[in-house]
């Protein structure tokens, strides 16, 4: 859906300001103009929901299967207990529950994802949209704010198109994630101008880089069932993830990677790598049992017959040479006890070293943001400024993949639109 630009005449004022027609601020738009409000909801592209329409592969994975508790828990300590009553008043199966009434039926998918049926993206942006129109939202694209500030009790947006006057100023401009679709990390600015105190933001859910040819030889492969541990370089694990992976040209992608790469890019990358366990099912003395069975078997069979799950040849071979075996796939019978020993420890904890990550330009949302004790979750109004609602990546709250990130999004917003004063 494309929005018109209004005339340079046409006014701007509102009780209600939204800034960024995301999924924020569609979803909050719709559902405090369903309770009797003015809004008017600014968008600085040519339409809404870019970012919508880029995610999950064009199919928008729009929230989580998983508990609203479960659900919280993956935001670490602090967001959790942030998140807590926003994930009751508005959990996954609600907003599955929401869009079915919009005409969007969900299903879900491997990794705890629920995707609109149709598997298309433009069908979640399209109903938010319309039931924001339907319930009276005036949205108007092509139409950035520059600047934002008080001004005798009320809140004023500078655009090119004029300066628009509100009571409520709603920031929903995401933060500086994936960048080609507008967001460029201004709203992190104003909040500075405020005086609010800010984590420092970098990219997030987003593809590792490596220096190491071997990984890069490896492009295109993907391991499902792994575990991946990310050490600093004194080996201190930073976090795990049991996740799919993906090989690529330039270093590591895939849910395993993506969730992990967070903290890569909040420190220094130099000397830290991932460790990953290509069968945490099973035990290191499991494998090893596994082996020795093997090489007393009939047939001489071959170390890619004794695994739990076959691997691609070439993932194999790269095992086999980080373990220094006598070529890609040797007979397990002529495997000594060192060798059986190299493999083992390859199989459960294969080395791969870190450079860093793509950066924001890739990244699918941005870690950092509006620290969270400067709002009160039970309106999403920073308690510092009346009138202002912060929603969105602008907030230092960051999931794995999954669907999370929008959880959050619809979740807060709904808990913004439900703090509204109920209008006489």
């Amino acid at each position: 859906m494309e929005a018109s630009v209004p005339s340079q005449a046409e006014c701007l004022d509102a009780p209600i300001i939204v800034l960024g027609a995301g999924a924020a601020g569609l979803w909050f738009s719709w559902r405090a103009a369903m309770g009797g409000a003015q809004v008017l909801l600014l968008e600085k592209t040519p339409r809404t929901g870019t970012k919508i329409l880029a995610s999950g592969g064009t199919r928008c994975n729009l929230t989580t299967s998983l508990d609203p508790s479960q659900a919280a828990e993956l935001f670490g300590t602090k967001g959790s207990r942030f998140l807590n009553h926003a994930f009751e008043v508005l959990p996954p199966m609600a907003v599955r529950e929401r869009f079915e009434e919009l005409g969007v039926p969900t299903e879900e998918a491997p990794l705890d994802k629920v995707f609109p049926s149709s598997g298309r993206a433009r069908d979640v942006r399209d109903a938010l949209e319309a039931a924001a129109r339907a319930a009276g939202v005036k949205i108007v694209c092509n139409a950035p704010a520059h600047s934002i500030r008080r001004d005798q009790g009320d809140w004023l947006v500078e655009t090119p198109l004029g300066v628009g006057r509100c009571q409520r100023l709603v920031l929903a401009v995401g933060g500086r994630s994936y960048q080609t679709t507008g967001t460029i990390g201004e709203g992190y600015r104003w909040l500075q101008d405020l005086d609010l105190e800010l984590t420092p933001t970098t990219p997030a859910l987003v593809p590792m880089t490596s220096d190491e040819k071997w990984i890069h030889d490896l492009a295109g492969i993907a391991w499902q069932n792994g575990e991946l541990r990310l050490e600093d370089p004194k080996g201190k694990i930073l976090g795990r993830r049991r996740r799919p992976l993906l090989f690529t040209h330039l270093g590591m992608s895939g849910p395993g990677a993506m969730d992990l790469a967070g903290q890569v890019a909040a420190q220094p990358a130099a000397g830290m790598r991932l460790m990953l366990d290509f069968f945490p099912d099973e035990s290191r003395e499991g494998t090893r049992t596994r082996l020795i069975e093997a090489a007393g078997r009939k047939g001489a069979p071959r170390i890619s017959r004794c695994l739990p799950e076959a691997m691609p040849k070439r993932l194999l071979s790269a095992v086999s040479r980080a373990a220094n075996l006598d070529g890609p796939d040797p007979k397990a019978q002529f495997l000594d006890r060192a060798a059986r020993h190299r493999l083992v420890e390859a199989l459960h904890g294969l080395p791969m070293n870190i450079s860093g990550t793509r950066g924001f330009d890739v990244a699918e949302v941005t870690r950092g943001g509006l620290c969270l004790h400067q709002l009160d979750p039970f309106s999403m109004q920073v308690n510092s400024h009346p009138g202002l609602t912060v929603l969105g990546e602008l907030l230092d709250l960051d999931g794995p993949i999954g669907g999370l990130n929008f959880q959050v999004a619809f979740a807060c917003a709904e808990v913004a639109a439900l703090a509204l004063p109920v209008e006489d």
